[in-house]
Formats: C-alpha cells, structure tokens, sequence
C-alpha cells in the first residue's frame, strides 16, 4: 500500500509543474507585454499564453495510442524531458518567437501529464484507495500554482522583475521530476499484463502492494484484457478458500469489503486446468495475455457497446466541466474582487497594481487547497457520483449569486460580501467535485486494451472545450455581459446535475476490470442476487 501512495505523488509532480507554468504565465505576460511592446498586438500577447494549450491539444491527439503500445512511464519520462526543454528555452527567449516555441514545447509536457497522470495512478493504485490517489494532480497542481505565485509576488517586489527568471524556473523542479520518472516510478502492472509480461508485472505489483500473495489481483488483470461485450459482471467473483459445497458455490462480487487477505479471487478463465485448492494465479494462462497483447488495441474496439457507453459519459463529462464556468471566474476573479472593493484595500497596504493582482490570485490558490485536502479525504468514502451530485448544486447558486450581484443594484459593502463569498465558495466546490473527478472517472472506466486511447480522446475533448471557451469568452463578454456569461455558465452546471444523476455511475472501492461491466449491462442492469 505504501508503494501505491509513493508511487502516486511522485507521478503527481508532473500536475504541479502544471501549476508551476499556469501561474508563472499569469504573472510573466505582464512583463513579456512591455519588453515585447504588445500593446497594440493583443493577439500576439494571447498567443504567448495560448501556445502552451496549442501544444497540449496537440499532442493529446496520438498520446493515448502510443501510451498504449509503448508503456506510461516512457510517456511520463517524455513528459518530464519536454517540461525541462520548454523550461530552458523559456529563460533563454530572445525574442517573442523563440518564447512561442518554447511556450510550444511546455504545453507538449502539459499535455502528456495531463492525460497520462491520472490513468498511471489509477492502474497502479489499490481500489479502497484509488479516489484518494487520483485527487493528487489536482492538490499539487494547487500547491504548484500557490508556490509560484509567492515567487512571483515576491519578484514584484523588487524593481525590475525578471519574466524570464519567473518562466525558466519550471526547469529546475522538472529536471528532479525527470530523475524520479527514470530511476523510481516503475511500468503500470496493467500495461505489462496487457503485453503478456507477466513477470514483470507480477514483481511490480507485490511492491506496490508490499505483499507477496498478488494471485487474485493478477487474475483480474488478465481478465480485465478483453475489451466491452466479453464478459458478464458475474465472472467477477470471490469464492471462499474453504467451507462446504453450498459455501463455495456462493460469490460476491470483487470490493474493498473483501480483501484478498480474507478470501481468493478467482476468474472463469484462469480456474480452467488449476485445482480449487492452488493459488488463482500459480499457473498463469498465457495465452489468454499473449493473445491480447498480439492483437493489439483496435479502433473497432470502441464501437462496443460497453466501451461506446463508458466514451460517451467521459467525453461529456469532460465537456460540461470546460462549459461549467471554471475559466470564466478564475480569469475574472481580479475583475470581481477589484469591483468588490478587495483590491483597493490591498493597494492600501502599499502595494503596486501587479503586485495587488498577484497576490489575489495567490491567495484565491490558497483558499482551494483546504478543500482538495477534504474531497481527498472523502473520494473513497462518499464516492465520486455523491460528490458531484453535492457540489454542482453549489456551483449553481454561487453562480446566481454573482449574477445577482452584478445586476441588482445594492450598497458597497453587501455587493463585496456577496461577490467575494460566491467567488470562494465557487472554488472550493469545483475542486472537491467538478475539477478532480472527471479526470478520475476517465482514468476509470475504460477496459484496459483501448484504455490509452479513450483517455486520449476525453483529454482531445478537454483541450477543444478549454479554448473554445477561452477565446469565447471576450465575444460574449462584449455581447451579454458579464451577469449573462454566469447565467449560462449556471444553465450547464444544471444540464451537468441531470446528467451526473442519470449517466454517471459509482466507481469507488470497484477493481477497473469490473467498473466497465457497468457500462456493458446497461439496460439490462446488474444481478439481484451478488451474494
């Protein structure tokens, strides 16, 4: 267990780098806009923020696929590398085209990290814990963020800040990152499972579990090889290692109430040949890994019924989070909070305008962190669906209430009080639910052989939403305003309710190779009798 939870912070690193170059952009461009006299070139000065997402959109596209054939940790390493290149080329940037080239390659890192992170941490990690694991990324892309907005707050301090400094320190914490990446984090026991390395795999696995006795777990693995439409949710069992006849024709299904420590897992498939008696795994099948790991994932394999159903949910769930209102308050939080009245009480203490902005941005990270901690306490014991289903109709009235706010009009002091309060209760609630949660859900549901691939596509899907509302954002700014953007930020974080209620299913404390049986029966639902 100790191995899984080391494991997993160390692949987190990479979100934090994330953070690192969001907030350190934030503060740079600033700076890079006189240097480079963008002023008058607006698009110019948004296309040195922008190309980092450019770059992420980009390589997204193949990430996925080529994860799956060779390895995620090559991938993280590849991740680490380009974060370590974009960083150094960022410090050095003569002019604004060699920084858009390097903005370019950091945003190839992002996007590796982003989409590969979330599903190392769920292949490796125990399922009574999985939830936990995955709220990571976005804990230390908080505290990376917080961190490099302190750097720079205290760069702008001094006369003549350095945008350079404040972009190239990203190759500092990324050459470690590397190192780790490299000589620490080893392969995913899924991947290697799914290539028919059944040794290596079996080695990993009882070192991030710290015990020995993996059969069960293994047996899964390879259950878990075949993609939507092969198996039934039954074939998911744990059958008693002694007790009488009628005892051991009882199953259950596979959860964290039964540890492998109180009774063996055992699967159709691997029972074939094996006396009752042996361990499930003692003589693995391998043609069954061979066969899988010759055939390779297939595009066709999407079509499945089971898989099409988990794609749909991902792929929405990822969208309705980009449309729920996040990059609308986060890049206006200074315009609230300045119409508030908190920047001009900042500015009282004798700070300059760019120090004032840092400083609460700074400050909005910090108030985030608190509540990550609590949803990564509650990930594995509320579940996922019950976070969502509590926290989106929170969204929804902070929502209503900054619109109200900027349409009624009422005394200074009650329109700081309720533009600040609805800003920090809005942050707080996404990233307890709508920020961590479908990144974990679609490192989740999908069957290991086209795993990579599917994540590629929620990610693609991700990234599209990401800029189609950043560059949306001005035109409806300038069109309804404001108190209108909010209001239709509101009206998808409803569409997001109705949709978590109806579509999204629990996945805590649930081995992945089972969450997909989920999706496969659909409408014919799951078995009364699991006992």
């Amino acid at each position: 267990m100790r191995g899984a939870v080391l494991v997993a912070i160390t692949a987190a690193i990479g979100n934090m780098l994330q953070g690192v170059d969001n907030a350190t952009i934030a503060g740079a461009v600033m700076y890079i806009k006189r240097e480079f006299h963008l002023e008058t070139q607006p698009a110019v000065e948004g296309l040195v923020v922008a190309t980092s997402l450019i770059g992420a959109t980009i390589i997204t596209t193949f990430s996925g696929p080529v994860a799956d054939i060779v390895g995620r940790r090559p991938m993280l390493i590849a991740s680490s590398l380009l974060y370590f290149l974009g960083g150094l080329v960022m410090l050095w940037s003569p002019n604004v085209y060699v920084l858009l080239i390097a903005r370019l390659i950091d945003g190839f890192g992002v996007g590796l990290a982003v989409t590969l992170v979330p599903v190392y941490i769920s292949e490796t990690a125990p399922p009574e814990i999985r939830g936990l694991l995955n709220t990571f990324p976005q804990f230390t892309g908080s505290a990376g963020m917080f961190m490099a907005y302190c750097m720079i707050f205290t760069m702008t301090l001094h006369p003549g800040p350095s945008w350079r400094t404040m972009l190239g320190v990203l190759a500092g914490p990324s050459l470690i990152y590397l190192a780790l990446t490299v000589f620490y984090l080893p392969e995913s026991p899924r991947w290697l499972v799914s290539k028919g390395r059944m040794k290596e795999a079996r080695v990993v696995l009882e070192k991030l579990r710290g015990r020995e006795d993996v059969s069960g777990e293994m047996a899964l693995l390879v259950e878990g090889l075949g993609s939507a439409g092969e198996t039934e949710i039954e074939e998911y069992v744990v059958g008693p290692a002694d007790g009488d006849q009628e005892q051991r024709d009882t199953v259950t299904l596979y959860g964290p109430e039964q540890g492998l420590s109180q009774s063996m897992l055992y699967t159709k498939d691997v029972l074939i040949g094996q006396s009752p008696t042996e361990p499930a795994f003692a003589n693995p099948p391998e043609a069954v890994a061979t066969k899988a790991a010759a055939s390779g994932p297939r595009w066709r394999e999407l079509l499945e019924p089971g898989v099409r159903h988990a794609l749909f949910c991902g792929m929405m769930i990822q969208i309705l989070q980009q449309f729920s209102g996040i990059n609308g308050v986060l890049y206006y939080t200074p315009q609230i909070l300045d119409q508030a009245g908190v920047s001009v009480l900042l500015a009282g203490l004798g700070l300059s305008a760019d120090s004032t902005s840092i400083l609460i941005s700074g400050l909005t990270t910090l108030l985030m962190m608190p509540s990550i901690g609590l949803a990564m306490w509650l990930m594995d014991l509320s579940g996922r669906r019950t976070l969502l289903l509590t926290t989106i109709p929170v969204l929804i009235f902070s929502l209503v209430i900054l619109i109200v706010a900027n349409v009624v009009p009422m005394a200074t002091t009650v329109h700081a009080a309720l533009s600040t309060g609805s800003v920090i209760i809005y942050f707080c609630c996404f990233v307890m639910g709508f920020g961590p949660i479908p990144n974990i859900l679609c490192a989740e549901i999908f069957p290991t052989r086209v795993r990579g691939l599917c994540i590629a596509l929620c990610s693609l899907t991700f990234w599209i939403g990401d800029i189609i509302v950043t560059y949306s954002l001005p035109v409806m700014l300038n069109s309804i305003g404001l108190a209108g953007v909010f209001g239709i930020y509101a009206c998808v974080c409803c569409l997001a309710l109705v949709f978590v209620a109806l579509k999204v299913p629990e996945t805590k404390g649930l081995p992945l190779e089972v969450i997909i049986e989920f999706f496969n029966v659909g409408a014919k639902g799951i078995p009364e009798q699991m006992d």
